[in-house]
Order: structure tokens, then sequence, then C-alpha cells
């Protein structure tokens, strides 16, 4: 694995509509894909919660922030495929001063 260089946090808003089952498969896939590409650190599930807004039709989301070292290249492969997932209502990925 390349050196570990940057410290970033992901938040990502899953659709609650297909059920709990659904909803944990689609993390479980993000969590194996940081567990291979990076560093995992502390993930807090904030649970369901009511959107600011409404987002494709739905009112609330499942809101889960995970913390993860890795090189420069890893998180926009990881944009770029939380982007292309049914399931993902929103997600960001920030560094971590």
């Amino acid at each position: 694995m390349a050196k570990l260089t940057e410290s970033y946090e992901l938040m990502i808003v899953l659709s609650v509509t297909k059920g709990e089952e659904a909803l944990q498969s689609v993390w479980a896939k993000f969590k194996d894909m940081i567990e291979k590409g990076a560093e995992l650190g502390e993930v807090d599930e904030w649970g369901k919660r009511k959107l600011a807004y409404p987002i494709n039709d739905e009112t609330e989301g499942y809101y889960i922030v995970a913390a993860f070292k890795a090189d420069p290249d890893f998180p926009a492969e990881l944009d770029r495929v939380m982007q292309i997932t049914d399931g993902v209502l929103r997600s960001m990925i920030t560094v971590k001063a």
C-alpha cells in the first residue's frame, strides 16, 4: 500500500426507502473499499434523520461519518464510485486539518 499521507472525513447520506438490509449492503460496499485502499478510522453512524430538503422525493436519509487515512488518489476514486451507486443520496469527502 502507498504511503498514507492525508487524513480525510467522509459523510454519506444513504436512502432508507429500500429497507435496512439494502442500506447496510451499500455501506458494507464502501466500508470494504475504504479498508482495502486506505486505513479506516472512527465510524460514527448517526442513523436515520429527516433531511433539510427532499432529495429525489425522499425526506429521510441514513447518515454515516467515517474518518480514514489514504494517499491523495484514493478519495477521488471513492467519490467516483459513490456518484454512480444507487442508494447514495449525498456524499462529501473533506481533508481533515
